[in-house]
């Protein structure tokens, strides 16, 4: 279970840096989840950004949208690299569809966290293969935080990891919604992907 982190008035103004990752499959709630813990962190009156890949531009140009049509506003990138430029004195980063960035993400956010500021990412943990989807492993293993959330399997019921693919595209990256992805548990999306 993930305990947020509470401001101590007591201490020193010098703030620890830390990664937490939150990952799961399509409509999990990972967006929620991100978007929950970066309003925490402004109504604790702590100074955030937020970032997105310009390329995905599904519910908003700039805000991050959840699935629930939740939104917070954020900064287009196009590069991780963008990220270190642009996030300033913030004391917290926030990055929403980390699994779509370039493999440069990882060491971004480690020179981050060594700047003492608090990284919050969100990303797809496998792609509509069931592989992890990069640089989403490199980012959990240098976590001090994961949190995996699940969906629900849109077949069965139960408990959903996997993001199952509706169309038979074979890009890596697609960008879709409930068109073109559903949340499938192991069982039924084995029993499909045949």
């Amino acid at each position: 279970m993930f305990v947020e982190p509470s401001p101590n008035k007591n201490k020193s103004p010098e703030r620890k840096g830390q990664i937490e990752v939150i990952c799961g499959s399509m409509f999990s709630g990972k967006t929620e989840e991100l978007i929950r813990r970066l309003t925490r962190a402004r109504i604790a009156r702590l100074k955030v950004e937020i970032f997105k890949p310009s390329l995905d531009k599904r519910y908003h140009e700039e805000n991050v949208v959840s699935h629930n049509e939740n939104s917070i506003r954020s900064t287009p990138v196009n590069f991780a690299g963008d990220i270190l430029l642009l996030a300033g004195d913030c004391e917290v980063v926030g990055i929403d569809e980390a699994q779509f960035f370039d493999l440069d993400l990882a060491d971004v956010v480690q020179k981050l966290a060594n700047q003492g500021k608090r990284v919050i990412l969100a990303g797809l943990d496998m792609d509509f293969e069931g592989k992890p989807f990069e640089p989403m492993p490199q980012l959990m293993a240098i976590a001090e935080y994961v949190t995996k959330v699940h969906a629900i399997c849109m077949k069965c019921g139960d408990l959903a990891a996997f993001s199952f693919r509706l169309s038979t595209s074979k890009d890596k990256v697609m960008l879709g919604e409930k068109e073109s992805y559903e949340a499938r548990c192991r069982k039924c999306y084995l029993e499909d992907k045949k």
